[in-house]
């Protein structure tokens, strides 16, 4: 009897986590969908970087670019940011250039002592809500997108993706 109870159990918690893993699927799903334009032209920009300098979209005008909304204080952020370091390295030489747009609020010294602490070797600028609304608006981050050489979005990631993702994604436009 007992065992009969705990086997229920299990087959009601299997179910139960099927069902959830079934949802967060299918909404991962409808959530790339919805952040998979049809190469439309990325919007232009212009932010400054670390030191206060500008930094203009066009400035990477015939590049591969990966452009990564994202805070110091994000986990999922903290995670793909050594990816990004690696894509650049990587691909830097090939056309790719990956663009982090801080969205911290603290300013610039606390992005800069995270840029030194994680080496990144990509251009970081500081992110506002004009771009933010300009890309559909950033309702979740990271939010990254891909842009081929013509400026113009290829694909959208909201939430954290691994490496293979946007390596399959970059190869195809270098």
């Amino acid at each position: 009897m007992k065992a009969d109870c705990i086997r229920r159990m299990r087959t009601a918690c299997f179910t139960g986590f099927s069902a959830i893993g079934f949802i967060c699927l299918a909404t991962s799903l409808a959530l790339a969908q919805e952040a998979s334009p049809a190469r439309t032209p990325a919007p232009d920009w212009e932010l400054t970087d670390l030191n206060g300098k500008p930094v203009k979209f066009s400035d990477f005008r015939g590049h591969v670019l990966i452009v990564d909304f994202w805070a110091t204080w994000c986990g999922a952020c903290r995670l793909e940011i050594p990816h990004f370091v690696e894509l650049q390295k990587q691909y830097g030489d090939k056309g790719l250039t990956v663009i982090g747009v801080s969205l911290d609020e603290q300013g610039p010294e606390v992005v800069k002592k995270f840029v030194k602490r994680f080496g990144v070797n990509y251009p970081i600028v500081i992110g506002n809500e004009k771009v933010a609304e300009a890309y559909g608006g950033i309702d979740a981050i990271p939010t990254t997108f891909v842009i081929d050489r013509q400026g113009r979005i290829v694909s959208g990631h909201i939430g954290y993706d691994d490496t293979a993702a946007f390596e399959k994604e970059i190869q195809s436009l270098l």
